[in-house]
């Protein structure tokens, strides 16, 4: 599973206003119950579906087969996860013999007699007749996946113009249950066929082969999925739309993607590194790729990132792009989920977690393989930056340091996808890799998928593998980082002794609990050449000395920069100077920029490191250069502007030209209309949006007669800038573009409209605009006030209520009381 775009504040990200304000989340590190995993009285063999849809009443009509036996113990019972559904009869069948069988139903669970005493081992089946009613169903879901009814009907009486009809599902954590009765737990595994009745101008998709399509003489086809090798309950899937398919094969298997017919000429465009990843994460861990298919389908309305159904993964509709729109992807929201979901068809489908209290052997290694895959295809830089900016993710939320990694006790289970079982997961599997060297590493992978395949596993199973491999006792490492909670927090100083020639360092950890053991290398650079040192810090504070003939130009702690913990580095500038340029790692250049950043715009050597990394070949670096060049000062303009126009001549990468634009806008040079001018011929539109952004800041009517031109085809940050420039200088006339641009938007869209949105309410004395916007505005307030949204919007409602006469004051108080009063 990815993350939706409301973790790790990514939605809030895209308002300014709103990322001054995180949001807050219950703090679901108080002691609950103990969460064990779930016993296994019956265990899952195989499980035959033969479903129908009714469109009107978004309902599935099911038949099901469930072949179980019990597991330890005889049991003459069995109880079934079933949520919302009506249940119309219950039977045990043995060949051409069936027996109806007593239950008791209470909407979530159904308990059945059985008709005898069953032997472990010994398998029955169960037919089921069934209805599943998942709007009815009063499901809650979590902030990674945002609704839990299971079964999701899209647009089914074809009423919303320009959205498919579609139908899907998202069995994580336990909502299949809400469309097929099972035991659903992550230890349970069964394999699987699935018969789906359909109109037949759709496609379907499931698990496994499609072995049999029948058309029917009633104008619908009933398609036929199998999967023969087990997988867990919540893995199972069904897709149902107007999808085309493009599709490529790898070690003779298929790989196919799924997509709306106008985004499928992009499909090898979106996808198409898909082969090469099956390739090389089959070689890298030494297991093959165990599922007999992949294929990937890109839905509406998703209720998260994506989902990695066993050989079928299913994405949210970001993923799905044109031309135009390809040109901006970037790794960290797109291609990096292909890889995260792939990855997961190891760690998380082949090898499951025992329970959602040992959600770390799925999610971590997901995220673990982002990274890694990067890494691969783009270098070591792009690995790197992927990494360390998951890591500083976790480390900007301390609440999450108070948590487990394996989390026994929980709230509920939806607690568990956060930024620890993600970002600081994936984090500490770089520190084993760093640790343990990728020989070793990658063995005890492979030794843990080998051992565990089609079963579940625990992060002591992963201990126990990587320490059979490597010969080395793990239990210190995975009792402070998976059993344990936080992360060190240091203070790093530096003092040579000329006379003894020796180099000190002293690294002092100041976090609350545990002394972390810090096994790290530490580079010594000396007449500019680096003597590697390996140290393990193991107290409270210590101070490593290292021989050196003269005073080092840069003592590199962390020279591998993998260690997770917060730092402050006591060294001068002009270290980070001399790091910046002869450090061997992204994290090298990044922390120099950073330091280089913190300082006043004054100091003329962090303004030329700045400056230097504006050109850097990492495009992330460029970026982080730019953001920490203080362009209100007069003194920083002068000498940025011109190395921003150069960069920007040559710059390659779509991101960058428009943040380089975007900076230019900032400084309000009149000579810069012709860049913006030429630069709103561009493809991209993220280039386009910034153009249109720097016209309006030079030459605001030129702007908005540009942005009436470009409206009709505006998507993206076009789209957005037009709003922009509308609200600063259009009339009641362009309101209806904004406010119609706003109700179109999913959830990340509406917060980047927001200051557009004030900007009209603010300048405009009009009362629709008034009553629209702040209809609006409460709307969003409301709906996301779990997440702390409410606060921002407080503050922007004040805004514009100030701008207001009395009468229309009263307006807004009334939505913010509104606000105020909503659970």
């Amino acid at each position: 599973m990815t993350n939706a775009l409301l973790v790790s504040l990514g939605l809030l990200a895209a308002a300014p206003a709103l990322g001054q304000h995180p949001p807050t989340r219950p703090d679901s590190t108080v002691l609950q119950q103990y969460r064990e995993s779930a016993r296994k009285i019956n265990a899952l063999v195989h499980t035959k579906l033969d479903v129908r849809f009714d469109y009107a009443k978004r309902q599935l009509i099911g038949k099901e087969w469930v072949t179980l036996q019990p597991f330890a113990y005889a049991t003459d019972s069995l109880r079934l996860d079933a949520k919302g559904m009506d249940i119309k009869s219950v039977t045990m069948v043995n060949g051409s013999d069936t027996k109806t069988l007593k239950y008791r139903y209470n909407n979530e669970q159904l308990d059945i007699d059985l008709d005898r005493l069953y032997a472990p081992g010994q398998q029955y089946t169960v037919y089921l007749e069934y209805v599943a009613k998942p709007e009815e169903l009063k499901a809650k879901g979590s902030a990674a996946i945002t609704d839990a009814k299971g079964l999701y009907f899209i647009n089914p009486d074809s009423t919303e113009a320009g959205k498919p009809r579609q139908i899907w599902t998202q069995g994580e954590t336990e909502s299949s249950s809400a469309w097929f009765p099972t035991i659903d737990r992550t230890n349970q595994k069964t394999t699987a066929e699935i018969s789906m009745t359909v109109p037949a101008r759709y496609v379907t998709l499931s698990n496994g082969a499609l072995t049999s399509q029948k058309n029917n003489s009633d104008g619908t086809r009933t398609d036929t999925w199998k999967q023969e090798l087990p997988h867990a309950p919540y893995l199972f899937m069904m897709a149902v739309g107007d999808f085309k398919i493009a599709k490529e094969t790898w070690r003779g298997k298929e790989v196919s993607y799924y997509l709306e017919p106008k985004y499928a000429p992009f499909a090898k465009q979106i996808f198409g590194n898909t082969p090469e990843m099956l390739e090389f994460f089959s070689e890298r861990l030494g297991v093959e790729y165990a599922w007999n298919k992949y294929a990937q389908v890109v839905v509406r309305d998703y209720v998260s990132g994506a989902m990695e159904n066993t050989s079928a993964t299913l994405h949210g509709e970001f993923l799905q792009k044109d031309a135009r729109e390809l040109l901006d992807a970037e790794y960290a929201n797109g291609e990096s989920v292909i890889a995260h979901e792939l990855f997961h068809q190891w760690f998380g489908d082949l090898v499951t977690a025992e329970s959602w209290s040992n959600l770390t052997v799925n999610e971590s290694f997901a995220d673990f393989s982002e990274a890694l895959w990067a890494e691969h295809k783009y270098g070591q830089d792009a690995g790197d930056a992927h990494a360390y900016m998951n890591m500083r993710n976790y480390l900007r939320s301390p609440k999450d340091a108070q948590k487990h990694l394996v989390r026994f006790h929980y709230a509920d289970k939806e607690d568990m996808f956060d930024l620890v079982s993600y970002q600081k997961g994936g984090q500490i599997l770089n520190m084993l890799r760093s640790h343990l060297g990728d020989d070793v590493f990658f063995g005890g992978l492979k030794k843990y998928l080998t051992d565990n395949k089609f079963g579940t596993g625990e992060a002591h199973q992963l201990r126990l593998a990587l320490e059979a491999v490597s010969g080395q006792d793990l239990n210190w490492f995975f009792n402070q980082w998976y059993y344990g909670t936080g992360h060190p927090v240091v203070s790093i100083d530096y003092a040579y002794d000329a006379a003894r020639k020796e180099q000190a360092v002293t690294i002092k950890q100041t976090q609350p609990g545990q002394v972390f053991r810090l096994p790290m290398a530490v580079d010594v650079y000396v007449n500019g050449k680096p003597q590697r040192h390996q140290v393990v810090m193991t107290q409270a504070t210590e101070t490593f000395r290292f021989p050196a003939a003269s005073k080092p130009t840069l003592v590199n702690v962390d020279a591998e920069k993998v260690l997770l913990w917060q730092k402050t580095d006591n060294k001068p500038f002009a270290d980070f100077a001399y790091q910046f340029k002869n450090g061997p790692r992204y994290v090298d250049r990044r922390e120099a920029v950073a330091a280089a950043a913190a300082l006043p715009p004054t100091d003329a050597a962090a303004r030329q490191v700045l400056l230097t990394a504006l050109s850097d070949k990492y495009t992330g670096l460029r970026m982080a250069a730019l953001a920490g060049l203080k362009l209100d000062e007069k003194a920083v303009q002068k000498v940025a502007a011109p190395a921003i126009r150069k960069q920007l001549a040559q710059e390659k990468n779509t991101n960058v030209q428009a943040a380089l634009l975007g900076a230019l806008g900032r400084l309000k040079d009149k000579k810069d209309e012709k860049i913006f001018t030429k630069s709103l011929e561009s493809q991209s539109y993220v280039v386009q949006g910034a153009a249109l952004e720097g016209l309006a800041a030079v030459q605001p009517k030129a702007a908005l007669a540009r942005a009436k031109t470009l409206e009709p085809n505006a998507t993206g940050a076009v789209a957005n800038a037009i709003a922009g420039v509308y609200a600063e200088q259009g009339d009641a006339s362009t309101w209806p573009y904004v406010r119609n641009r706003f109700d179109a938007a999913g959830p990340q869209d509406k917060f980047q409209l927001l200051e557009s949105l004030v900007g009209y309410m603010t300048r405009l004395s009009d009362a629709t605009v008034l009553n629209e916007g702040t209809e609006r505005l409460q709307k969003l307030a409301v709906q996301y006030k779990k997440y702390g949204v409410d606060e921002p919007i407080l503050q922007m409602l004040e805004k514009v209520k100030q701008s207001k006469s009395a009468d229309q004051q009263a307006t807004v108080q009334a939505a913010m009381d509104t606000i105020k009063k909503a659970e």
